[in-house]
């Protein structure tokens, strides 16, 4: 049964473009210079392992030269203010959260800053660092590697994600496409729901109460004052445009967990 005194935010690339950091989908994104298959995927690291290696390396580099927005201090607020009845997720593996000041964040992609031993479990944040030798100091094996879900791979916080969305009453999207997670499926399981995102997409619309269609930094103050209402007094006010009518019914239970299975099945990418 839900508390509904809780609220997950599910955070995605759009959170944290406004900081600087390229995104993969976007015009000008990462997917435009690379092959994602050849640096994002199980395969393409066996086949060649250094070429992934520098390409999380860059990624390391380059987020050693942004700094949290806005939003992520926001978030960071609101995690300080309600503690326990707010979930922090994100798809995004940078650690700008984590510098706004944000604790118990759940990466369910990775974290950038850290490498682990893909034989022992062995985890080290090396920060914003190039990975300067794959042998493993706990092991002595050759298996250590940067930590993230990568195609073709298990995402294992995926179970965390859907235990701590059982849990919520309020479910809040900031920066998301839906193209990994099916956010619109998550909203219609909790009770109420938000969407933040920079452009109109009416089919994800259709699945949240309240929609703020702007950039992450211009709409995190109405999230959190939205936020503020429901969890001091059990208010909410959905608009009016953005009505999803009836609460999720066995029938949107039922898609929930064949989207589930599908997700559990394939990878979870870096961000959204």
């Amino acid at each position: 049964m839900k508390n509904s005194k809780k609220v997950m935010i599910l955070s995605g690339a759009g959170l944290s473009a406004e900081s600087g950091l390229k995104t993969f989908r976007d015009s000008g994104g990462l997917w435009e210079n690379y092959d994602v298959m050849e640096v994002c995927s199980a395969t393409g690291y066996a086949k060649n392992p250094r070429k992934v290696l520098e390409f999380y390396d860059e990624r390391r580099m380059q987020l050693k030269n942004v700094a949290p927005n806005h939003a992520h201090k926001v978030i960071a607020e609101l995690k300080r203010e309600f503690k326990e009845q707010i979930f922090i997720i994100t798809q995004n593996v940078d650690d700008l959260l984590e510098r706004a000041g944000c604790e118990n964040v759940i990466h369910l992609h990775g974290f950038l800053p850290e490498i682990y031993c893909a034989k022992c479990g062995y985890k080290e944040n090396i920060g914003y660092e190039r990975l300067k030798s794959t042998l493993c100091p706990k092991c002595d094996k050759n298996a250590l590697r940067h930590n993230i879900v990568m195609f073709e791979e298990l995402a294992p916080e995926y179970a965390t994600l859907y235990a701590a969305l059982d849990e919520s009453a309020l479910f809040v999207c900031i920066g998301t496409s839906g193209f990994v997670l099916p956010v619109g499926h998550f909203a219609r399981a909790c009770e109420h729901s938000i969407l933040n995102n920079l452009e109109v997409d009416e089919n994800l619309e259709r699945y949240f109460e309240k929609c703020y269609t702007q950039k992450a930094s211009v709409a995190i103050d109405k999230i959190a004052a939205d936020i503020r209402a429901f969890l001091r007094n059990g208010a909410f006010s959905a608009t009016s445009a953005n009505l999803k009518g009836s609460k999720a019914d066995k029938s949107d239970k039922s898609e929930l967990s064949k989207a589930e299975s599908e997700i559990l099945a394939k990878k979870g990418q870096d961000d959204d």
